[in-house]
């Protein structure tokens, strides 16, 4: 519609309308009827154009409840449940760290999750059409999610590959890295000094897995190996996601419910391990002063931001598939408290079998230091008459060799630090912190050696990560995905493949002999800054730009009953704050501490923590800049008005008669006429088909009343706006 049209010069004006719909018109190029969802002639409004109108956009929805509530768990509850969780318990004070994490999962996590549970139901469309529709000028939160989404997704499907590889690894026995490989030194075969060094678990890892170089510089050619495994992977995300929801949502059933089955067994099989006990009381015994450090909280509202996966898109596009009348409110609170739940299972799982691995690495120690007594004692460094007369060393137990280890100690007090004696206590194994892929691919697989029939169970367990992974891939690719569809209209299944085969090329810098670096450079650093910086903006456009109050009106309208007042103020007011105070805290350590990483060096056998030279800072650097990149773009566009806002539509209020009137494009959900009435909100609004934004400053009121249209899109445009 021409700018200088008589329409267009009338929604800027606060005349009433006195003119009718056909004279508007008459003045005005030729419509498309047929894109019309109203007959202004006056006739009767055409029930066939407009029923294939509602056809023209066959969005796809979930077959059942069950099965998005089965996705959405299972792009939540992830990796990070299994590995992540349990090391801040074990590092933060154990059942201290959980109060910290349950509050900001009441105050932060379920208010910012049904948040975008509900833009993206109300709306239907990925996280480009919400957020461009909710305010133009901060449309760059959805491309922003993309950017990070793919980020995520490059470096998070190559942990998969590891996994697939060491899936098909666990199908011999003994394990492969049971124990450590043996080299010929002259005429006698010695154990590897790198393996005899470190542990067989962890050469296993560095050595035969990642075969890993000495630093991040050191580039070393692809490993060919995780290179099939990372090919694998992305062969499985792309036949997953090819075909839509209705496939991927299929094997969610499957890939959401597994992992439960696994950590359930395991967590039955662990209780029953010697020591296990000793770990889960390690777990649930508090270290209240820890609640006092600000840095456990910050850790535990980073978890909770990376937990349910807010700012990927992942969790807006799946609502997008939903009814309009779906209770998003209730989804919200189950799938989070599921999630924790999850997180506690898979913790009392981690903290049984580091409880059976501290005993066991706890015995060996004993066993070993006692070799070295005796030698003293052979020596005659160490007098007999040091050794308690009960103690035997046929059949030394911890106790025994703590109270020989205490008098040792006391009598050679000056010469104590020559003898080399550990003091060898369960405590210390216990507190042994280990993150990430150091717990999943070295503490495990240790513990697991110790298993009878250890084969199956690292098949399962290695299963259950695979599956794990895939789930939030899943999440992760329809936050890609999804919104590129809905707003550029491409062909799902050509996106699809596209996308798997440039993740795969870029890929491939991850499985080089270097890559693990690279996988915690993009795990520390393209996403941690990026994401809190999105969810803010999230929070900041629907509660201070479109406004809370009109937001929960529609949410009423939709949902059939008022949200909780409760998350009106989260929204509002604390949601905001505790998002600042995380991205200041974020920036400050940001900027305080160096980035580095830990470094594998070979001839030492051990970890050393490594600052990035300064072409990797560069690159960090760059990763940070791409993901905020779309921000001040996207605004500067709107700004100086150089994006199209695509409208066909045509808005006319009238004051006189309290009657409303529509013309837009409808979804298929939508009904297929209006219903004319004196009443406002006796008639119903249609939503537009491919209207990416029309926002609240675009709402016609030309009577200068206030009627509670908000422009278009998932707004009832006649449901009078109201107050908290």
């Amino acid at each position: 519609m021409p700018k200088n049209s008589k329409v267009s010069q009338r929604e800027h004006s606060n005349q009433h309308v006195t003119e009718s719909v056909a004279d508007l018109l008459a003045h005005e190029e030729p419509v498309d009827h047929k894109a019309s969802a109203l007959n202004v002639s006056g006739e009767e409004p055409r029930v066939k154009q407009l029923e294939d109108l509602a056809e023209e956009e066959d969005r796809p929805a979930w077959n059942s409840k069950l099965q998005y509530i089965l996705a959405q768990i299972g792009y939540s509850v992830g990796l990070g449940n299994v590995w992540r969780f349990p090391y801040l318990c074990q590092k933060n004070g154990g059942g201290a760290y959980m109060v910290p994490y349950l509050i900001l999962l009441i105050l932060i996590g379920i208010p910012l999750f049904f948040l975008e549970l509900a833009v993206g139901q109300r709306i239907r469309r990925g996280s480009i059409g919400v957020w461009s529709y909710i305010c133009p000028r901060l449309g760059g939160i959805g491309y922003a999610s993309c950017v990070v989404c793919f980020f995520v997704g490059l470096y998070y499907n190559v942990i998969i590959g590891w996994s697939i590889f060491y899936f098909f690894e666990s199908f011999q026995y003994p394990l492969p890295w049971n124990e450590c490989p043996t080299v010929k030194n002259q005429s006698v075969y010695v154990a590897e000094p790198e393996c005899d060094k470190s542990s067989a678990t962890t050469y296993f890892w560095y050595r035969d897995a990642l075969d890993i170089s000495d630093s991040i510089s050191e580039g070393g050619g692809l490993n060919w190996k995780m290179t099939l495994c990372l090919l694998c992977a992305w062969s499985i995300v792309g036949m997953a996601m090819i075909k839509g929801i209705q496939s991927s949502g299929k094997v969610m059933y499957f890939s959401s419910l597994f992992p439960y089955v696994v950590l359930i067994c395991f967590l039955i099989r662990g209780l029953l391990l010697r020591g296990a006990v000793d770990g889960i009381l390690h777990l649930l015994t508090p270290k209240v002063e820890k609640m006092l450090d600000p840095q456990v909280w910050r850790e535990a509202a980073t978890q909770v931001f990376f937990a349910l996966g807010l700012g990927f898109g992942g969790v807006i596009a799946f609502s997008s598939y939903n009814k309009q009348d779906n209770n998003c409110q209730f989804d919200a609170a189950l799938v989070s408290f599921i999630n924790f739940f999850t997180s506690i299972l898979a913790t009392l799982v981690v903290f049984a079998v580091l409880g059976f691995k501290a005993n066991v690495m706890n015995e060996k120690c004993v066993v070993h230091n006692a070799e070295k007594i005796l030698g003293y004692l052979n020596s005659h460094v160490l007098s007999s008459d040091l050794i308690p007369p009960h103690v035997n060393f046929s059949h030394l137990t911890t106790t025994d060799y703590a109270e020989m280890y205490q008098v040792i100690k006391t009598v050679k007090e000056d010469h104590f630090q020559e003898l080399h004696l550990d003091a060898c206590l369960l405590g210390d194994e216990l507190d042994k912190a280990v993150q990430g892929t150091g717990l999943a691919f070295i503490a495990f697989t240790e513990a697991m050696t110790h298993f009878p029939a250890s084969p199956f169970w690292s098949v399962m367990f290695f299963f259950m990560l695979i599956n794990l992974g895939l789930g939030s891939m899943i999440g992760t690719m329809s936050g890609i995905i999804t919104p590129i569809v809905d707003t550029f209209k491409v062909r799902k299944e050509v996106l699809t493949v596209s996308c798997c085969i440039i993740a795969f090329l870029l890929g491939l810098i991850f499985v080089q002999r270097s890559g693990n670096y690279f996988v915690n450079m993009f795990d520390d650093y393209s996403a941690t800054l990026p994401l809190t910086i999105v969810v803010i903006l999230e929070n900041i456009a629907v509660a201070w730009v479109y406004g809370t109050k009109k937001f929960m009106q529609e949410l009423t309208e939709m949902l059939g009953f008022r949200p909780y007042a409760y998350y009106f103020y989260t929204w509002k007011y604390i949601s905001p704050i505790f998002m600042a105070l995380l991205l200041t805290t974020c920036i400050i350590q940001l900027s305080i501490s160096p980035p580095g990483y830990s470094a594998w060096i070979r001839e030492l056998a051990t970890e050393q923590y490594v600052l990035y030279p300064p072409w990797a800072l560069s690159l960090l650097i760059c990763l940070i800049i791409l993901a905020l990149l779309p921000f001040p773009v996207i605004f500067i566009l709107w700004q100086f008005q150089l994006l199209p806002d695509g409208s066909n539509r045509l808005s006319v209020s009238y004051k006189k008669g309290r009657m409303m009137k529509d013309i837009s494009n409808l979804e298929e959900n939508d009904e297929t006429r209006f219903i004319l009435s004196k009443v406002p909100s006796e008639t119903p609004s249609p939503m537009p088909s491919h209207r990416m934004y029309l926002g609240p400053e675009h709402a016609l009121d030309l009577g200068g009343a206030s009627n509670g249209r908000y422009g278009s899109g998932y707004v009832l445009a006649t449901t009078p706006e109201s107050e908290l």
